[in-house]
């Protein structure tokens, strides 16, 4: 991507659209009357122009189950990027799967979402370990970290062709009007990831309103959100919901 930022993708993330179907159908999520239907949003979201699809499998399966990884990378028509921990278990489901690419991300059984970025200097065998089986098999590997030149430099010696920056802090500092530092931390990381030749994707907590800011990060290719696209479909419609945000993505 060049620094004027040619046009954006959006991989939406549909795990809430799970997590819906599981407050009510925890135990029995593949009976035909769970709802909503995991792969109907999904591909609702396809048809409104997604330009990818994001789930997460995690540990204890709280929002997406493997057989809805399973059914939307048999239906879709673009990329499924799986977000996984660097497990064993996860490495074998991966391979299983053949999704388009894995976003390596950290696990806490006690978070609600994702919090943080993958520590790559106290995991840096356990993340080349996976590259290497991933690239072994055509899998493209995304690591999804913090702002942070340390953890960049690391992913770039990994030789992971892709990172998504952890956007957390910035929306969280956004949502209450001061968000300078956190945005230059953003874009001194985007210009030294472009640098070592890695594609700058990000996400988390990205939404209608602060997405007028992050679109202007340097050398951005693709946004992974998933929340707020989820939230707004409930007043306008799924399809709607995907289509405004990528209009404010791209204007």
């Amino acid at each position: 991507m060049s620094d004027q930022n040619d046009t954006i993708l959006l991989g939406v993330n549909v795990d809430h659209s799970a997590s819906l179907r599981q407050a009510r159908y925890k135990d029995n999520s593949e009976h035909i009357l769970a709802e909503p239907s995991v792969l109907n949003f999904t591909l609702l979201c396809e048809s409104a122009g997604a330009d990818g699809i994001t789930m997460h499998l995690r540990e204890d399966a709280r929002h997406v189950q493997a057989f809805d990884v399973h059914s939307v990378k048999s239906a879709i028509r673009t990329r499924l990027n799986l977000e996984m921990a660097c497990s064993e278990e996860m490495m074998k489901f991966a391979l299983e799967v053949q999704p388009h690419s894995v976003c390596l991300v950290p696990e806490n059984r006690e978070e609600v979402t994702t919090e943080g970025g993958l520590d790559l200097v106290k995991n840096y065998n356990k993340v080349a370990e996976v590259i290497k089986v991933m690239n072994a098999s055509g899998i493209h590997t995304s690591l999804f970290i913090d702002a942070d030149a340390e953890q960049i430099n690391r992913a770039a010696e990994l030789g992971a062709p892709w990172i998504e920056l952890h956007t957390g802090a910035f929306s969280h500092a956004f949502s209450e009007g001061v968000w300078e530092q956190e945005w230059n931390q953003l874009s001194e990381a985007a210009n030294l990831a472009q640098s070592l030749n890695l594609v700058v994707n990000a996400g988390h907590g990205i939404n209608y309103q602060n997405i007028k800011q992050i679109r202007k990060l340097p050398y951005l290719n693709e946004l992974n959100i998933g929340h707020s696209i989820v939230s707004h479909a409930l007043f306008v419609g799924i399809e709607n919901a995907v289509r405004k945000m990528k209009d404010l993505m791209n204007p």
